[in-house]
């Protein structure tokens, strides 16, 4: 899977892209007002997308050979529709926003999606930020404010 526009290239993400998408993450988590909060690594995004049981994967936004936007993605399961994708993170770096690199992303994933008999994407997306929510309403998506998400840590390493 590889689109291109007169001045970037969307493909699938390698691993030797991991160190740049690293910093997106944490480019993304201070966006977020919450810099603190990546604790993910290296070694643990290689052996998670990369080792013998790949669990995530990514499309990569490439400008001047410089990675500016990725989307990382990986397959869930709905007892009640089937196989989805989940969109985890969606960002473009700050500098190049506004020239059609987040819309390319986002509809190579679908496409991804769609070409793995995906029945639906979702993804997340925080209540302030407008940008993102009229972003992907655009594209006909709806926003669900009834279900609240849930999360517990299970690394050990970070328990009381």
């Amino acid at each position: 899977m590889k689109a291109m526009n007169q001045s970037f290239t969307i493909r699938k993400g390698v691993e030797s892209d991991l160190p740049e998408i690293l910093e997106l993450i944490r480019e993304l988590a201070l966006f977020e007002r919450a810099p603190n909060e990546v604790s993910n690594t290296l070694e643990r995004m290689r052996e998670d997308g990369f080792g013998p049981n790949p669990i995530f994967g990514f499309l990569v936004a490439e400008l001047d050979s410089r990675i500016v936007g990725m989307s990382l993605y990986y397959h869930r399961y709905s007892t009640w529709k089937g196989k989805c994708l989940y969109l985890e993170d969606l960002v473009v770096t700050e500098s190049y926003r506004g020239r059609g690199i987040g819309s390319a992303l986002f509809e190579q994933t679908i496409a991804f999606g769609k070409s793995n008999n995906c029945v639906r994407m979702n993804w997340q997306v925080l209540d302030w930020n407008t940008a993102a929510i009229d972003f992907y309403t655009k594209y006909g998506a709806t926003m669900d404010p009834e279900w609240i998400n849930g999360s517990i840590s299970l690394d050990r390493s970070t328990a009381e």
